[in-house]
């Protein structure tokens, strides 16, 4: 799988631009505010659907216009294929030129696997961060996957929202197990995928960390948290847990709460690694997650390099590199660099793409 070109029409600062990709590596380069960044989000917006760094899609519009529109032309499994996106009041996709009824209809067309700076907040942050990482990865590969979060997350809305109807109100506790057995039935399919992915990346992360240190010295594995066992035991847990949850207004049990670890010697890296062996661990994370886009599709996802140069060190940026043989890359950086791979270089000045040596 590859991407050949964009179209861009009054996205973020590009006017009318046509960038015509090469088949390996391309190196988008240019001073910080001049749209590098902006040609990933439109890659990442067509084949997920949402931009990964912004919640309000009007701000995606060229200021002063009322519409943008990107076109992603793309050749898979030996096929051209094109996902047009056109931003108004509404986001209306296009999948070879016919209008797709949902967002979550274009969702696996484009697979990809983006690494940027803030990456790195993976670990920094609470467990809703490293959520949305693994649930951003299963949904890409999953559709139905998609369904069953909103699902969840619909009843999980009504069930707290009726905890406070019950404490302030005084309404009858019945209700609650309709809505209990609605959330031990969603939460058991979302466990399940949750549980089979991470068990797919640690298939992956440990040999992946080995060679980005090159050490030997340090052993890495990923651990699934999480209170659900069963459905059964899920809806006595709720029954058991509901004073707490009248208490305090809200569910305090549930996948919704799950989370992941990653350690090193057996030390959780987000509170006990260096900033090196995060750095390494989110590498190693990365490397793995595109092996089980790979495997599940059969094919090479595109790997898109926000600004990936500037979190890491000569030797991880190298060894990295030496381990995305056959991926499509589209990188950007602010200097101009020197990758031993046959590729394109770009040079991006005020919203205008000009192609390098």
């Amino acid at each position: 799988m590859y991407i050949k070109s964009i179209e861009l029409i009054n996205f973020r600062n590009y006017i009318d631009q046509t960038i015509d990709l090469n088949k390996d590596i391309n190196i988008i380069y240019g001073n910080n505010a001049q749209g590098k960044t902006n040609i990933i989000e439109s890659i990442f917006l067509s084949a997920m659907g949402k931009s990964f760094r912004e919640n309000k899609e009007k701000n995606l519009i060229r200021f002063g216009e009322n519409e943008a529109t990107v076109v992603i032309n793309y050749e898979r499994n030996g096929k051209d294929n094109q996902i047009k996106v056109i931003l108004n009041d509404n986001k209306i996709f296009f999948y070879n030129d016919i209008k797709q009824g949902r967002v979550s209809d274009i969702i696996g067309k484009i697979n990809v696997v983006i690494f940027t700076p803030d990456d790195i907040n993976i670990f920094k942050e609470g467990p809703q961060r490293r959520r949305k990482f693994l649930d951003m990865l299963i949904s890409s590969l999953k559709p139905k996957y998609l369904y069953l979060l909103k699902d969840y997350n619909n009843v999980l809305d009504q069930r707290n929202f009726y905890l406070k109807e019950i404490k302030y109100n005084h309404k009858s506790e019945d209700l609650l197990d309709v809505y209990d057995e609605q959330l031990s039935s969603i939460g058991s399919d979302i466990y399940k995928y949750r549980k089979d992915y991470i068990e797919k990346i640690q298939k992956y992360i440990s040999s992946f960390h080995s060679l980005i240190t090159k050490s030997g010295k340090e052993s890495i594995d990923i651990k699934y948290i999480t209170t659900f066992k069963d459905k059964d035991s899920y809806k006595e847990d709720l029954k058991r847990k509901r004073k707490e949850d009248l208490d305090k207004g809200f569910t305090t049990i549930g996948v919704h709460r799950d989370d992941f670890i990653i350690n090193i010697n057996n030390k959780n890296v987000a509170t006990f690694g260096s900033q090196g062996q995060q750095r390494s661990s989110i590498l190693s994370l990365k490397l793995s997650e595109l092996n089980v886009i790979k495997d599940e599709i059969n094919d090479e996802p595109v790997l898109l390099l926000d600004d990936f140069m500037s979190e890491l060190d000569e030797e991880r940026r190298t060894s990295f590199i030496e381990n995305i043989e056959g991926n499509q890359v589209i990188l950007t950086c602010t200097d101009k660099i020197d990758i031993k791979r046959d590729g394109q270089t770009f040079f991006i000045e005020n919203g205008i793409v000009n192609r390098g040596d």
